[in-house]
């Protein structure tokens, strides 16, 4: 793991009261960071600023000269609070406003396109525009950069996880909840297209195990392009055949329901109230294994795999660590993690091990 930085640094943690925000928030404190904690609810946010010594900021993404105001002097914002698909545009305004580097933890695809068409103003300004600094993409998107570069001139790359925690925070259920309407996704020519949900089910053999993956609508599909300029991305993730057949053909009637905006607002309400995401024990014990393959038209190919931490764990030390690279390398424009900070980025985390070849 890189060092903590020698000074205090302060900037702007939106979103902090929630569940991954409240880890980011720990882990930035553990390093040496002096955060100011955001979000639109004080009685929220004050115990979390009290118990960590730190800072806050009450104000809503609505209210943007008060947002522009509240990042005056502030050098970054990171931004979790989501869905970032409704949330991320008003932050990046902002960001660009106030001269404030952004980032965020999406996996959300809408969000990943709409940072890229940013990207020349945010040059112009000296900033960053940066989503998924966590668990969304961090890895994947290293590893995707790492046999991309074995294998130059790729025309096609794989990807796929597997999970053991699968009990998700409010705000990633969320998150699904909204887009779950779209469908599955895949990139074919350079480009996204549709592509049915539980479909193209394949065997992946992980660093621990073979297991069913199915195609899934990652961030990587965005990320990966941008990152190593392949056109062809299949992003998987581990999912029993029984319920990939289930999702295949229940699809279409999910689809219809979600598109009602009053059935949606339900469901989230009643995500705030049931789902808290996992527990200490769970983030301690459990593991993330991600395979990766680049193939070039020619034949020659690379696979890598790679262990990491139970993904919230993760995303609290990535993210941290993202806002120390770029405060220390001040990139410009709209950048991936991999893009911007290399292959072996992921490497700098504690607990994350990379195979180039499997006994």
């Amino acid at each position: 793991m890189s060092a903590p930085p020698s000074s205090s640094p302060r900037w702007l943690l939106y979103g902090a009261s929630g569940y991954t925000g409240r880890l980011i928030a720990e882990e930035a404190v553990r390093r040496g960071h002096r955060p100011v904690l955001a979000g639109r609810s004080h009685e929220k946010l004050a115990p979390l600023a009290e118990r960590l010594g730190l800072e806050l900021a009450v104000v809503g993404l609505e209210d943007v000269r008060t947002l522009v105001s509240t990042l005056e002097g502030l050098p970054l914002v990171l931004h979790a609070a989501g869905p970032f698909v409704r949330t991320s545009q008003p932050m990046v305004q902002a960001c660009l406003a106030a001269g404030s580097h952004y980032l965020d933890i999406t996996g959300e695809i809408p969000v990943f396109e709409s940072i890229f068409q940013h990207d020349a103003e945010a040059r112009s300004r000296g900033l960053t525009l940066m989503s998924g600094v966590g668990f969304d993409v961090v890895p994947t998107d290293c590893l995707a950069r790492h046999v991309a570069e074995k294998v130059p001139g790729a025309h096609e790359l794989d990807l796929a996880l597997s999970i053991t925690e699968r009990v998700a925070s409010p705000g990633t259920a969320k998150s699904m909840l909204e887009q779950l309407p779209q469908g599955g996704r895949v990139r074919r020519g350079g480009a996204l297209q549709p592509w049915p949900m539980g479909k193209g089910l394949r065997r992946v053999r992980f660093s621990d195990a073979e297991h069913t993956v199915a195609p899934i609508p990652w961030g990587d599909l965005v990320t990966a392009w941008h990152t190593t300029g392949i056109p062809n991305i299949t992003t998987y993730m581990t999912l029993p055949r029984a319920a990939a057949r289930f999702i295949r053909f229940t699809y279409p009637l999910l689809k219809r329901v979600l598109s009602v905006d009053a059935v949606r607002h339900g469901a989230e309400r009643l995500i705030e109230s049931r789902v808290h995401g996992p527990g200490e024990t769970a983030r301690s014990e459990s593991r993330t294994h991600i395979w990766a393959e680049a193939r070039a038209a020619d034949g020659r190919r690379a696979q890598a795999w790679l262990e990491l931490p139970e993904a919230y764990a993760f995303t609290a030390v990535a993210a941290a660590r993202a806002v120390e690279e770029v405060l220390a390398r001040k990139p410009q424009g709209s950048l991936t993690p991999a893009g911007a900070f290399g292959a072996d980025f992921v490497l700098s985390i504690d607990g994350c091990r990379r195979l180039d070849a499997l006994a």
